[in-house]
Formats: structure tokens, sequence, C-alpha cells
């Protein structure tokens, strides 16, 4: 474990781009920003009927069947696209293309669509849903009216909320198939308006011990307390978090403490969830918290099995897309801050699949601030609860979310039209993606070590 942040953290200040400084941004010409606006107008009232029938009615991860049939059939009636429903295997994913026929650039949306078991759309998919989506059409009505060339793909991402989806995607070649060069998304909030929003890395995984069984009072020296390894394991994580980072996260469950007082526990189990602010810290992390179950396992004489769940990387914005969509977005009358600023006061706790997109291509994910407030004008909660699932639905929020499709629709074509836009980002990503393999070598990963997940995942 580094004494200090990590490379990877420290590129996101280092990294300078030779082409625009964080306060200028060129007078691109032809400007469509108008174009995509009156579009995305004219579209507004049909992706809002859309947005509320994904809303309306919430469907789990891998079982979006209905947003699936509703944004497919929508985007098989406009001129030009090419839809594959049930794409690569993952029957609510779909990938959407339309092609220019002029070779160019290949610009790309991710739209999620699932909801949060028990309280539905709290995490505002469906307004991503729409956001995406008119991203995607205003930025081929543009190529079209304007002859340009390259091609937009609109990939239907399901199962955000912890199954993820587009991790699936990704490995399954969707992206590379389609030739991808960069990608946009957009994720609603409480939070200011932001384009370069950071997110954590994160790995959940399931903890057992198995022991053996002995009667607790009248010979407990013939037993193996599973129990007693969960809870040392607990306690050493406890001590542990004292001497973590900022943005390293532990959070655990006990699941399965015994079946009574009176027997030495057999069995013990529990859910844990590791987080850091890049996945090199996490690893390193992750490394550490192993080490808790292990001496659990050392001090009580258990079995210990790890069960690898789901996890996602951190989120790394790239900032030349991030200068191009805050130079649209405030035009649009957002207050974007600058670009040091903004990186700061974006970056989140939370997680999201996309933070594996950003490590395959460059990314940005902006934020969408959204009113959660009663009568009186009291701020109410934010994602992941009730109060922000009634949020999403109203029309201030869709008219929110409209905006940011247009300027995300703007950066695309921005990234189309300007090719020295593109090589800036991709110069950027590069050099993210080396600060990443030295954190992770200089670091995390003495000469001849095997890295954790190969262990966990065997």
């Amino acid at each position: 474990m580094a004494d200090h942040p990590s490379e990877i953290e420290e590129a996101y200040i280092m990294v300078e781009n030779d082409m625009e400084t964080a306060a200028e941004h060129p007078n691109v010409t032809p400007d469509y920003l108008d174009s995509i606006s009156q579009y995305v107008e004219s579209v507004s009232s049909s992706l809002r009927t859309i947005s509320l029938a994904i809303h309306d009615h919430p469907e789990l991860q891998y079982k979006e069947y209905d947003a699936h049939r509703v944004l497919t059939e929508f985007i098989e009636k406009q001129d030009g696209w090419r839809v594959r429903p049930s794409a690569y295997g993952i029957q609510t994913a779909f990938v959407a293309v339309y092609d220019s026929g002029r070779k160019g650039t290949t610009v790309s949306f991710n739209a999620e669509y699932d909801a949060l078991a028990g309280i539905g759309h709290a995490c505002g998919h469906n307004l991503i849903a729409v956001t995406s989506l008119a991203g995607a059409l205003a930025t081929a009505y543009v190529i079209c009216e304007k002859q340009l060339a390259g091609k937009v793909v609109l990939f239907g991402t399901p199962a955000e909320e912890g199954g993820g989806g587009k991790i699936k995607l990704l490995n399954a070649g969707a992206y590379e198939d389609n030739q991808v060069d960069i990608s946009l998304i957009s994720h609603p909030g409480i939070s200011p308006d932001a384009a370069l929003v950071r997110t954590a890395a994160y790995s959940a995984f399931k903890c057992e011990y198995f022991g053996k069984e002995a009667h607790a009072a009248a010979r407990p020296w013939d037993g193996i307390n599973a129990l007693d390894a969960l809870i040392t394991a607990y306690n050493a994580i406890s001590v542990l978090r004292q001497q973590t980072q900022p943005g390293d996260i532990i959070q655990g469950q006990i699941t399965h403490g015994g079946l009574r007082p009176n027997i030495i526990h057999a069995y013990s189990a529990g859910r844990f969830v590791v987080r850091s602010s890049s996945r090199a810290r996490l690893e390193a992390l992750t490394k550490r918290v192993n080490a808790c179950f292990e001496a659990g396992a050392t001090a009580t004489g258990a079995e210990l099995k790890i069960t690898p769940g789901g996890s996602y990387d951190d989120h790394m914005p790239n900032k030349a897309l991030g200068r191009s969509y805050r130079h649209f977005f405030n035009r649009l009358g957002g207050q974007i801050p600058r670009e040091d600023v903004d990186i700061i006061e974006s970056a989140t706790m939370a997680s999201t699949d996309q933070g594996n997109i950003s490590y395959a291509m460059p990314s940005i994910s902006p934020s969408c601030w959204i009113r959660s407030e009663d009568e009186n004008g009291k701020q109410l909660g934010g994602p992941h609860t009730p109060d922000f699932e009634k949020a999403v639905r109203t029309m201030e929020a869709h008219e929110k979310a409209m905006r940011v499709g247009k300027a995300l629709a703007a950066t695309a074509l921005e990234v189309l039209i300007r090719p020295e836009l593109l090589a800036s980002a991709k110069r950027e990503f590069d050099e993210l993606k080396r600060a990443d393999r030295r954190a992770f070598d200089q670091t995390i990963r003495p000469s001849g070590a095997v890295p954790l997940r190969e262990v966990w995942s065997g």
C-alpha cells in the first residue's frame, strides 16, 4: 500500500492538454448548437413519453423488457437507424447505429434503464435513457442535414445497478466491433452540474467461515467457532479503517451469525464492499482487507471462503471532452465551474460500470442537477431515495435532461468535425492508462506476485 496518493490520481492534475487551456475553447466553425437545440425540442415530447413509460414501469437488472421494447421500437422508426435488439446474447441490451456512409469518427452514447428493488427509478435511469437518446438522435440529425462524416452508436446498457451490463457488452466486443472512439453518458442527482465526474472503484464479495459444531457449555473445546472468525475479521477491519486513506471505504453486513447461543457456530457469513478512489488504490486496499479475513481464520482454525461479487472501475473523466461539454452546456444556461474546480468538487464515492468504459476509451459522465425539494424549498433525498424517485418524474427534471442531451450532442459533433479534439482526448486517455499501469506496478504488485483478482477468480 502506497503512503501517498497513487500516480493515477496525480495524473488528473498533472496531465496537460497541448491544444487548449482550461479557460479557453476555440471558436468552432460551423457551430451546430442551434440546430441541435431545435431538433431536441422537436422530439422532447416523444422522449418525455418514453421517460414516463420507463419510470412508471420499473424493472430490475436484466429484466428491463418493457424499457427495451419501448426504446428499440422508437429508434427503429427513426430514419437511417439500424437497431439490433437483444444484442450480444443479453436479452435486454441493444445496439442502435446511424452510419453516414462516409468514413470518419465513431461517437457513442450509453442508455441505462434498470430500476432499484423496492424504490423504482430512484436513480433516475429513465432520465439517463432519454438524455442519451436525445444526444444520439440529435447528433445523427446534424450529420444527415450537414452531410458530415462519421457514425453514431447508441448502446442500450441494462443492469447498471450491480449487474454490470456495460462490462458484459464491453467484454463481448460490442464497443470494439463498432469501432467506438468516445463514450458519452450523464447522470442526474442533487449535486451541482458538472462535466468531470469521477466515481469510485468498488468490489463486492461474500465471506464465509466453516467451523465445527459443539455444545457451547458442555464441550466447547470440541468446536471451531465460525462466528468468532467473522467477528475477529470484522473487528480487524474496524481497526484498519483508522489507517486507510481518504476515499477508502469498507462496508460490511453479517448475514449469518449462527443457529443458537448454546451451539458453537459451525457457519458464519457476511457480505462486504470495498471502495476506493481508483482501481489501483482499490487493489491495495482489498489486499489489506483480505488479510483481516485471513486473520479470522488463523485465530480460530475456521476455514475461509471468499466468493467475488460485482466490481466496477472508477470513472476517469476525459478533460478534453469535458472542456467541450462545459463550453456548450454553459452556453445553454449552465454554470459548470472551470476545470480545476470542477474535477475536485464533482468527485463522488458512488460507483458505475461506466467506469470500466472509461478505461477502454475516452469518456465523460456529466452530472445533471435536478430539484428534489418539498413545497417549502427544503432539500429532500438524492439518488437511491423515494424522494428522488418522485423528482425524476417532473417536467422540470425532463427539461434539465434535454439540456444535457443537447450539450452531449454538441460535444459529439465537435469530436466529429475537429480531428485535433479527438487526438487530444486520446493522448490524454493514453497517458492516464500509462499512469494507471505504473500505479499497479510500482505500489501494488511486487515482482512475480499474482493479482488478487486472478487469485479470487480462479
